[in-house]
């Protein structure tokens, strides 16, 4: 049980590394960020920087705008 506990740890924290590179976030708001659920808007998701766009409207034929 220890063994997995550790590699949990270990993958939280590559990932959060991952999220600091991607999203611009500093590496403590990304760990107390990530230590509980939070969820965002697609529109928060941008200003936090994880997604890079949001897609309001589709034309016709299915085409995001």
């Amino acid at each position: 049980m220890a063994i997995q506990a550790k590699q949990i740890l270990i993958l939280k924290e590559k990932l959060n590394h991952i999220l600091v590179k991607h999203s611009g976030q500093p590496y403590e708001k990304i760990e107390s960020d990530t230590d509980r659920d939070r969820y965002m808007s697609a529109v928060e998701a941008k200003e936090y920087g994880i997604v890079d766009n949001v897609i309001m409207e589709r034309g016709k034929g299915g085409a995001a705008k």
